[in-house]
């Protein structure tokens, strides 16, 4: 695999969620947390911010005059490109690892930053990692990095639709059988989540796990049928980039052996950049029979837009 190397140019931390951070000469950082002492830690997968030192040096040309954790970054790495690294790649640095999760993040809130320049940098040129060993990293260590392996289990992330149980009045039964099935299968599920049937909620989380986590599948389950609230095909059709219409078709196809509703199911499937995305039916029990039609089929299909397969036609 290929490897390329940058320089460890600051630590920051701070000890207060909101408080911008301050540059230490070394952390230790704790498997699943994060920095030791840096409230931004935590078992998610947002537990490590890295930025390129090039690119904080070339805004600060155009007069924003940074210091070091100004953006809310851990690390200060120079000589890397990290927006431009896929996710799943290590970094290898003193005696830690860290595995890159997520690139850029929505900014909710414009900084101060922000409003003095216009733009601030990290939504789009920072990324986030999770730690895989515990260690400790030094100011001016080096940082290797190792791309992913092309065969590396699928990742997916799963997403009801649920106007109820986005409000805690109904138990997710659908979203967990999707999960099971997937894990069984050998994914590695990274995102599960409860929304209510609002298109914009379900865009932005689309696009936040297609392009930012880069999840090679996303499975919908809900919003599917003929009701006013049932808005989950258009909201998927929103954020495709090309369409993929014959698994919705097969679904539909194989779900009719079990019952003729399956002609009222509006269920679309469309690619995202590298991102497979599918609407499954709300029921947990369509669920799992849509999940037995899916899983053989899609696997060369995944690894087509990997790129770790070719096309080829039956002989």
């Amino acid at each position: 695999m290929e490897k390329r190397k940058g320089i460890v140019r600051a630590i920051c931390i701070s000890d207060i969620r909101g408080v911008e951070k301050h540059s230490i000469p070394e952390a230790h950082f704790l498997k699943d947390f994060g920095i030791e002492g840096d409230a931004h830690g935590g078992k998610w997968h947002r537990q490590v911010s890295l930025l390129s030192y090039d690119k904080i040096k070339a805004f600060n040309q155009k007069g924003a005059n940074v210091t070091d954790g100004a953006f809310g970054e851990n690390l200060v790495v120079e000589g890397l490109d990290f927006a431009n690294l896929p996710v799943g790649t290590k970094f290898y640095a003193g005696t830690t690892v860290l595995r890159m999760t997520q690139i850029g993040k929505e900014c909710h809130s414009h900084c101060a930053i922000y409003q003095r320049m216009g733009e601030c940098i990290m939504p789009r040129e920072g990324v986030f990692a999770e730690v895989l060993q515990e260690g400790d990293i030094h100011e001016g260590d080096e940082m290797q990095v190792e791309l992913p392996d092309v065969n590396r289990p699928f990742t997916a992330a799963v997403i009801t639709l649920s106007d109820k149980g986005a409000k805690g009045e109904r138990v997710d039964e659908s979203g967990p059988a999707a999960v099971t099935m997937l894990t069984e299968a050998g994914y590695e599920v990274v995102e599960t989540m409860v929304i209510p049937d609002e298109p914009a909620v379900l865009k932005a989380q689309l696009i936040r796990l297609a392009d930012g986590r880069q999840v090679d599948l996303v499975l919908t389950c809900g919003g599917t049928g003929f009701s006013l609230r049932d808005q989950t095909p258009e909201a998927t059709m929103a954020v495709a980039n090309r369409n993929a219409p014959g698994i919705a078709e097969y679904l539909r196809y194989r779900s009719l052996e079990k019952t003729n509703r399956a002609i009222l199911s509006r269920g679309v499937s469309v690619i995202r950049g590298g991102t497979l995305i599918i609407n499954l039916p709300g029921s947990p029990k369509a669920v799992k029979e849509s999940m037995e039609f899916l899983l053989q089929p899609l696997e060369h299909g995944l690894k087509i837009l990997r790129g770790s397969a070719t096309e080829c036609g039956r002989r």
